[in-house]
């Protein structure tokens, strides 16, 4: 760790700046190059002071959460990654406002220590606070949308506080403004409305969904969680809904589950170099050999033509390719 400077207000104001920094080492995926630099600010007036110094150093910016659903470049990044820190986690009644930084396991152990409910749906859900408001996180028939009140974010271009309510973060299925705006606001702190409940059932709620993440999906193995989003049941072709009825889910609304497709194009286990379909979860891809991006890829790349060619559909990637 090194201290940076930049100008402000006609002075030097220094931060705290690593250099060539490994991607593999901050990816739940395990993989990647180098990044140029990387800023890990604990406070606003620090990200700030981190987005001034990338803007006299003509260094690009991307904002990483906890890297659990981004697949990093071979190559590396060319630029300064924010990976932002923020921590805080308060309670005034049944709200909680809390920083983008924070894990998703710990705020659900914050709401089961406080008696809080509404969120036992993410149970065992990777990640940030952030990243979940961002891509919209959803599972069990739930979405972060349906509790959050209010989102905090700083403009990184003009380097302002912003603030939306629930209906400016135009909420949509693993969308939101946020993740619209490609990479524009870094999410401060979210505000969630939750409900007084039980203790006991809260936990019990959680741990089952954690247990259900442990049997069927394959986190002994690094990986980016699901690749592909499921299929919205409005776009399935006509041709295939009387085969695909049966196997609707709600998630929240109907959709027909990638996991499912896959399985049936029979890419269980397919490998290319590391990177390998997983047997427990085909809508996985798990490093289980010092995977390279270029693997992950040419199985995607499988995995879509295969879809397409069986089904007339086209899944689309849920996780975030960063070239």
């Amino acid at each position: 760790m090194k201290l940076a400077t930049t100008k402000t207000k006609k002075q030097k104001v220094e931060f705290p700046l690593r250099k060539n920094i490994s991607l593999a080492s901050i990816s739940n995926y395990k993989l990647g190059g180098v990044a140029s630099y990387i800023s890990e600010p604990k406070t606003v007036e620090i990200a700030i002071l981190a987005l001034e110094w990338a803007h006299e150093n003509k260094q690009s910016v991307f904002i990483w959460g906890s890297g659990t659903n981004i697949l990093p470049s071979d190559d590396g990044y060319q630029g300064l990654i924010l990976h932002p820190k923020f921590s805080e986690i308060n309670l005034s009644k049944n709200e909680v406002t809390v920083g983008s930084g924070v894990l998703m396991k710990d705020l659900l152990k914050f709401t089961i220590k406080n008696k809080l409910s509404g969120l036992e749906w993410a149970g065992g859900l990777p990640g940030t606070v952030g990243g979940a408001v961002r891509g919209n996180a959803g599972c069990f028939g739930g979405e972060i949308k349906d509790n959050v009140k209010e989102v905090v974010s700083l403009n990184i271009k003009n380097k302002k506080i912003e603030k939306r309510n629930n209906k400016q973060c135009q909420f949509q299925y693993r969308q939101s403004i946020f993740k619209k705006h490609g990479g524009r606001d870094l999410i401060v702190s979210v505000r969630l409305k939750l409900k007084s409940g039980d203790v006991s059932q809260i936990r019990k709620s959680i741990a089952e969904r954690v247990a259900y993440r442990k049997e069927r999906h394959p986190i002994e193995y690094p990986n980016a969680g699901s690749m592909f989003k499921n299929v919205p049941w409005k776009q399935v072709p006509d041709k295939q809904k009387p085969t695909l009825k049966e196997v609707i889910k709600i998630d929240p609304f109907p959709v027909v589950p990638t996991a499912y497709l896959l399985s049936e194009c029979n890419l269980k286990g397919k490998t290319f170099g590391g990177a390998k379909i997983s047997e427990k979860h085909p809508n996985f891809i798990i490093n289980f050999n010092h995977a390279t991006t270029h693997d992950v890829k040419s199985l995607l790349f499988v995995m879509k033509q295969a879809v397409y060619e069986k089904f007339g559909i086209k899944i689309e990637e849920e996780i975030f390719i960063l070239s």
